[in-house]
């Protein structure tokens, strides 16, 4: 009984703080709390325990006691306690915008909020694009034949890449671009992805980081109209160079440089700029005519017109490639045959207005980069693990249909089963991810969503491209036109990698940007401690602390409450159906203890905790995974409910959850402070886990519906480019399937009856008349029959050559 007092007590504190109610001792609020506490517990009401309580009450409402008590002491431990943060740290977590992802983190979402969020739509101009020019790009591609023989798109879909607007999908209509929308962009680009790794990656670099979003952002209007029409009709090919061999993942760390001076351009002496760079793996550089670079600028004689300031920090400008002094053209072997090479330029002055934005955007060029990075993160990369997760699900689950070991269908084993149930999984949860992100993107640039999106579905592709590599087996290995694995499986590295390598992505910056953006005061404190005004900062600071106290408060008893009830009478979207329902509420759950873990994290961690990668990624584990879960429901909201479509969210919610709950509870078991990290994990999961992973029945289901052409797997078919041609590597195992549907149960039966023994013949022919005799199956069916056995056959055959 006490114990609940003290939980109530600290709920009408919490609630007092978290929702600035005034509080005189004798106002009605209190006096009811004071009351109903002095009915459950009669022992609170000894002096040795009021008195203490009251003196809290006044400490944390009264403002003048407050400061000098408990504010200023505060302020000026995490004052020592807390790194200082560089202008271009601040810049990073500035850069870009928020959306549900800040909801989640709160630990209180707004379900009416996120009911509102409507999938994003294709305009009828889209469609069109994607159901033709599109559509005729990928007809013209060979992927085998680019990788192997070319090193290189044929010049024919190059020019038909600058021709039908490709490489100027972002730029606006009145530049000559086409201006669609995230949604758009990452279909199309999936879409391409799904038929060539090479020419998806040629046509998403100048439509993602580079110089085109840069000018559409920050550009001034002589570099807009200098630029933009050449990018958008394909004249101009943009690269952008921002990383090298000193700076890859920090790149931050550039040591390239910029030294404004005076210096002669066409003619005259200008105030300009002498770089001197070395980058490295920078995609379509060997070919590019307008390059970006990112470098630091330092101003020593004060002629940009600030003589106290001489270095300004990072700066991007634009030169055109053949400008003097630049060395680009060579090229490096990332393993898929996109065009990448190095930038080396050594005294190559430029005018100050190259600088993208002119003069004034010197220095700003890290924030610049931060929020233009969410397109690459967004929408390109992830579109790629999209496109490698819908085309795997048809094309494992067809083969795994058509391939037979040991009398069976090799997808019906188990082991198999396991692996392909993940695939299905997976996929389904890409698209269900890509589509509540673009719709994110559209009005704005979500920094720690995007990060979200690169690491998980780059991620989830390098799992669903192993699983099946292990269920192709020997057919996946074997390099040739027919294999239509091997060459995703050898480019998974490169997404892996770039735009921020993927264990940086999730060890640093999901949820240490995601704390600094996502969380309603951190930022706003850590600004307040480190301002140069300290009087300032402190008042400052006792209004965000006092709130922040109320936040943590009211997530604690929240999650007492949620953790006890295991969440079940919490709200819910109002659209919520039966299966989502308790879904949401898990997520209520799992959400307010990621807060209150959190706030404890920083507290007790404080800058450290930047340092303790292990503990800070589960915590971003965590706020992803619940992201996604959302993104499921919100997925699996938008279509008719069918068996299998329920199966497939089913296991991809769970999974995700699971996931989540598994990150916390590993946290608890790795924080420093043992007796606290129980007091956390008891107050949100005070009767155990609530979830378990997909059990074996979920696995067999889902291993089995992946063979199927079931709900799931045609809503993936428009989605990505797969050929009707019997001889292209794709098209070979898709009509073998649809051959094989065509036949069942025929087949199915002459195979269970050949298998036991039941019908006889040396050759297929004689096995097949022999059967028909028995009225296993139809005569009229033969002809159909031996003609799907002999292309099963050339469906699982290897290539060979006469010389390598």
């Amino acid at each position: 009984m006490l114990l609940l007092s003290l939980i109530l007590l600290l709920g009408v504190i919490g609630t007092v703080i978290y929702r600035r109610i005034p509080l005189p001792l004798g106002s009605a609020a209190v006096a009811l709390a004071w009351y109903i506490l002095g009915y459950l517990s009669p022992v609170l009401w000894s002096l040795w325990l009021v008195i203490p309580l009251a003196a809290i009450l006044i400490i944390l409402n009264v403002p003048l006691v407050r400061r000098p008590l408990l504010s200023k002491p505060v302020f000026k431990i995490l004052g020592k306690a807390m790194p200082s943060m560089s202008v271009t740290e601040r810049e990073a977590m500035e850069a870009g915008t928020t959306w549900w992802e800040k909801d989640l983190f709160s630990g209180r979402p707004d379900w009416h909020q996120f009911a509102q969020i409507n999938l994003p739509q294709m305009s009828d101009e889209e469609q069109s694009f994607l159901d033709n020019e599109v559509n005729e790009l990928c007809a013209m591609l060979d992927e085998y034949e680019i990788h192997h023989h070319l090193k290189d798109l044929p010049e024919p879909a190059w020019q038909y890449l600058k021709d039908k607007g490709f490489l100027g999908l972002i730029i606006p209509k009145e530049y000559g671009g086409l201006e669609f929308s995230p949604y758009a962009q990452s279909r199309i680009v999936g879409k391409i992805a799904s038929r060539s790794a090479t020419a998806a990656v040629s046509a998403m670099v100048p439509n993602s980081l580079g110089p085109g979003e840069l000018l559409m952002k920050y550009g001034t209007d002589e570099q807009k109209q200098r630029w933009l029409p050449g990018l958008a009709d394909g004249t101009e090919i943009p690269c952008f160079g921002l990383t090298g061999p000193e700076a890859g993942s920090d790149a931050g760390s550039i040591p390239d440089t910029g030294i404004v001076c005076k210096g002669e351009f066409e003619g005259k002496e200008v105030i300009g700029l002498r770089l001197n760079f070395s980058k490295r793996w920078i995609t379509l550089a060997p070919i590019a005519t307008v390059v970006g670079l990112a470098f630091k600028l330092h101003d020593p004689d004060g002629l940009l017109g600030d003589s106290s300031k001489s270095d300004y920090g990072i700066t991007c400008a634009l030169l055109p490639a053949n400008h003097p002094g630049i060395e680009i053209g060579r090229r490096h072997h990332p393993g898929s045959p996109f065009m990448n090479g190095p930038i080396k330029g050594q005294d190559v002055f430029i005018p100050v207005d190259w600088i993208i934005g002119g003069a004034p955007m010197a220095g700003k060029g890290w924030r610049m980069l931060i929020e233009c990075l969410g397109a690459g993160r967004g929408i390109s990369l992830p579109a790629l693990a999209t496109a490698s997760g819908e085309m795997l699900y048809r094309n494992v689950g067809a083969y795994a249909r058509i391939r037979r070991q040991f009398n069976m269908e090799v997808g019906k084993f188990e082991g198999v089963q396991e692996a392909t149930a993940e695939i299905a999984s997976y996929a389904y949860t890409l698209e269900a991810m890509r589509q509540l992100v673009t719709k994110g993107l559209e009005n704005g640039a979500p920094s720690v969503m995007t990060s979200m999106a690169k690491y998980h579905a780059t991620e989830m592709m390098r799992v669903v491209v192993n699983h099946s590599m292990d269920v192709v087996g020997g057919r996946a290995i074997q390099h040739g036109p027919r294999n239509f694995l091997a060459l995703p499986y050898q480019s998974v590295p490169v997404a892996i990698t770039v735009e921020g390598a993927n264990i940086l992505t999730r060890s640093l910056m999901i949820f240490g940007q995601g704390a600094m953006r996502c969380h309603p005061y951190l930022f706003d404190e850590l600004q307040a401690i480190q301002a140069e005004d300290q009087e300032q900062g402190l008042k400052d600071f006792d209004k965000l602390f006092i709130h922040h106290l109320g936040h943590v408060f009211s997530n604690s008893l929240r999650t007492k409450i949620l953790g006890i009830t295991r969440a079940r009478f919490s709200s819910v979207p109002e659209n919520a159906d039966e299966f989502s329902r308790r879904w949401y509420q898990r997520i209520n759950l799992l959400s307010a203890a990621l807060a209150v873990t959190s706030d404890v994290a920083l507290a007790v961690l404080g800058g450290d905790l930047k340092r303790r990668e292990l503990l800070s990624a589960r915590l971003g584990d965590v706020h992803s995974q619940l992201f996604i879960a959302c993104a499921i429901l919100k997925y699996h909201s938008t279509h008719s409910r069918t068996p299998e479509e329920d199966a497939h969210a089913e296991y991809a919610v769970r999974h995700a959850l699971f996931t989540a709950q598994e990150a916390l509870y590993n946290f608890y078991s790795n924080f420093p402070l043992k007796t606290l990290a129980c007091m956390i994990k008891w107050m949100a999961f005070p009767l155990g886990r609530i979830l378990h992973r997909p059990d074996d029945d979920s696995i067999r289901e889902l291993g089995g519906l992946i063979m199927e052409d079931n709900a799931v797997r045609k809503q993936f078919a428009p989605y990505v480019y797969e050929s009707d041609d019997p001889e292209d590597a794709t098209g070979r195992v898709e009509t073998t399937y649809q051959m094989l549907l065509s036949l069942e149960p025929s087949w199915s039966t002459f195979i269970r009856a050949q298998a036991k023994g039941e019908v006889t013949g040396e050759t297929m022919n004689e096995r097949l008349h022999d059967a028909a005799e028995k009225g296993l199956i139809r005569e009229a069916d033969i002809p159909r029959l031996k003609a799907y056995d002999e292309r099963r056959y050339d469906c699982i055959l290897t290539d060979a050559f006469d010389k390598l």
